[in-house]
Parts: C-alpha cells; sequence; structure tokens
C-alpha cells in the first residue's frame, strides 16, 4: 500500500506550470486526466481539496499581457480574468464525472486572523460534506506585494491543517526531495521519506526553476514544517505526466514527510502554523530549557526582543544559537515586554499593576516548533505518548 491509500481527507496543491504551458494556454488534456484521479478517488469516499494556481498565467494570456515581469496592476488584473478561466476549466472537468465544484478565494488574513480562520474551516468542511470539492487558490486579484502568501505549497499547507487533511499532495515537476539540487548536482540521492524536517533537511531545498513558479523546494519544505506539525503527512510528487494521483497510488516514485505522531490541539495546530510572525522573542538556556518542559515562558528568561507587536500577536521564540524553538501569542505589548524583560514576577506587578499577566507566552498559548525529541515535543505541547 502506498502512502497516499491510505488517507481518507487529501489536499492536493497544483503549480501553475502543471496547469498552463508555455503559450500561456490550458493543459486540458492533462487536467482532465486529474479529474479522472480525483473522481476516482471520490468513488472511493476520500474528501479532496485542491488549492490550484493558474489564474495569473491564463490571465495574462487572454489579457494579452506578454511581459516577463508584470507590474502590481497588470498581475492583479490578469488574476482577475483568469480566476474565471481557472474556475471554470476545474467545473468542467469534474463535472463531467458529476462532481460540483466550490471556489473559495483566500487572503492571508483569513488564516492568519483565527475568527476568519474558523469561518473558512466550516465553509470548506460544508462543501466536502455536501460531496463538493473545494477549489481553492489565493486572491491575487486584490492581494498586493505585502499582504500575500506568495506561493501556493505554504497556502495549501494552512488550508490541510486548517481541515485537518491526513494527507497534503503537492503535485511538481520533481519527484520529491534530493540532497541537492538535481538540475545542478546530477549525483544527487533521491529521499523517499524524511522522518523529520531538520536543518540538515532544509539545506538541501533549492530555488525556483519554473518560469511560472513563485516557489521552490524551499517553499515545499517550509509547507511540510507546517504540515507534518500539525499531524498530517506531506507527499512531494512529480505532477507532470497524465494521471500524477493514479502513478502516486501505484508506487510512482515520490518523498514522504512523516507526520507528528499526534495530532495538535486546534488552538496549537493554528498557531504553528502562522505565516504572519510579528515580533522575535530571544531565550537564555534556562528559558529554552522550560519550554521544553512545557513551561511558560517567563519575562526572565528574555535576553531580546525584536521588532514591534501588540498583545496576541504571534511571537517566534528562538533560543541562544538564534534557532526558533516555539512559537506563542504574546501576552504582553512589545513596550510592556521590554519593560519587563529579564525581571522576575513580582517586579513585574510592581512595574505593570496587579492584573498584568506575569507570562510574556503562556503555555497554553506555545507551540514547540523547533527540531526536538519527539517526547519532549509532545510533552511540551501537552499531547499524549
Amino acid at each position: 500500500m502506498t502512502p497516499l491509500a491510505a488517507h481518507r481527507s487529501i489536499t492536493i496543491k497544483i503549480g501553475s506550470a502543471l496547469l498552463v504551458d508555455k503559450a500561456g494556454q490550458l493543459r486540458a488534456q492533462w487536467l482532465d486526466a486529474l479529474a479522472q484521479d480525483i473522481a476516482a478517488l471520490k468513488a472511493e469516499g476520500r474528501d479532496i481539496v485542491i488549492v490550484s494556481s493558474g489564474a495569473i498565467a491564463l490571465g495574462r494570456s487572454l489579457l494579452g499581457l506578454g511581459a516577463p515581469v508584470l507590474p502590481l496592476e497588470q498581475s492583479q488584473a490578469a488574476a482577475s480574468a483568469g480566476q474565471i478561466a481557472l474556475s471554470q476549466a476545474w467545473a468542467e472537468a469534474l463535472g463531467r464525472h458529476g462532481i460540483v465544484t466550490g471556489q473559495i478565494l483566500i487572503t492571508p488574513n483569513i488564516t492568519e486572523e483565527r475568527r476568519y480562520y474558523l469561518n473558512a474551516r466550516t465553509t470548506i468542511q460544508t462543501l466536502l460534506g455536501l460531496g463538493a470539492v473545494p477549489i481553492i487558490n489565493e486572491n491575487d486579484s486584490v492581494a498586493t506585494a505585502e499582504i500575500r502568501y506568495g506561493d501556493n505549497d505554504r497556502l495549501s499547507a494552512r488550508v490541510a491543517t486548517m481541515i485537518e487533511a491526513d494527507c497534503l499532495v503537492l503535485l511538481s515537476d520533481i519527484d520529491g526531495l534530493y540532497t541537492a539540487p538535481p538540475a545542478k548536482n546530477p549525483g544527487a540521492s533521491h529521499i523517499p521519506v524524511v522522518d523529520a524536517i531538520t536543518p540538515a533537511i532544509e539545506a538541501m531545498a533549492g530555488g525556483a526553476a519554473s518560469h511560472l513558479s513563485r516557489g521552490g523546494m524551499t517553499t515545499k519544505v517550509e509547507a511540510g514544517k507546517i504540515a507534518t506539525l500539525a499531524g498530517t503527512a506531506m507527499i512531494i510528487a512529480k505532477g507532470t505526466e497524465p494521471h500524477p494521483l493514479r502513478t502516486l497510488l501505484e508506487g510512482g516514485r515520490h518523498t514522504l514527510f512523516q507526520p507528528a505522531r499526534t495530532r495538535a490541539q486546534s488552538r496549537k495546530r493554528w498557531i504553528m502554523g502562522t505565516l504572519a510572525v510579528s515580533g522575535t522573542v530571544h531565550v537564555d538556556a534556562g528559558a529554552a530549557r522550560a519550554l521544553r518542559q512545557g513551561r511558560s515562558l517567563l519575562p526572565v528568561g528574555v535576553t531580546r526582543i525584536e521588532a514591534e507587536f501588540e498583545r496576541g500577536d504571534t511571537l517566534s521564540i528562538r533560543d541562544p544559537n538564534g534557532r526558533e524553538i516555539a512559537r506563542g501569542l504574546s501576552g504582553l505589548d512589545s513596550a510592556d515586554a521590554r519593560l519587563v524583560m529579564g525581571k522576575h514576577s513580582d517586579t513585574i506587578v510592581e512595574l505593570l499593576g496587579m492584573d498584568s499577566r506575569t507570562e510574556l507566552v503562556h503555555r497554553d498559548n506555545l507551540v514547540m516548533t523547533g527540531p526536538q525529541d519527539g517526547a519532549a515535543v509532545r510533552e511540551a505541547n501537552h499531547e499524549p505518548g
């Protein structure tokens, strides 16, 4: 049994270069073959969610925009025109198999702000409950360079963890992770299974290779961190040929990123996948050790604070070596955090008042993210063994 065969809930990400050829035309035969694969999975009772790129690539052709790099306003216009064509293509391809599609366009605030996150999750789950296939894309027609995901690899990971998918499949122009970018290093070795995403694994990732792609192996590995920490397996597989999902089910070459043994709680799953980190907090060795033991982050262990943030914003917490070991929601704004940094709890009360929090990040709002011993991570995240 291949890894994909074991999963009931599957999120599939398709990049622009798979859907659209170099002339800006839809690869209709390829999409029809993929639709057959999806219909076969649906017939087995699986829930399928699609995260599909391609709107800008299609829109460029429709609007006659031939420049290699488009200014923001033309890129947004291309997304607007192309999204209609993309949605129609999916509706027609899956409609031939009696499958209804639902379009959802997402901007970062939807997955980064918990209220919108929960609403989006409910919509997707309702569509799945009605037998439909949600087709999700970033809303590039209104997103700016500063406010966007920037790649659909990480967006698909956020979507997969949002709906608690069993598996995320990234269809790509490469059949998995290699020890080095194979285009530059013919001697690179394919890695079939990644048990944990370590700094060594991250170092193996390369940059974007396709003329239409925004991401590369780096963003895929980043997506893997989001997915696997939340308990969702991730597969990178080659999608350029027809019937890529059927090929994968039949044992086609791929890389499987193993999920965490237990699913994180819903709130912690949201925190660990947050892309919009507002500030960085550096801690000493004692505080790092306390976090690994499942304790809250107290100001006394903080050595440096970077950037400005408000109470409730997401913080990246780094050990004395500068490595991220956790993320959490701040209990103080940056001004108060700097005021009490390095001070004990009794002093904090004197400085901020009786009603103030004495933790910078409470353990209930904190998730361990860095490479750790598995048992330590489960203890810190309050998960069963």
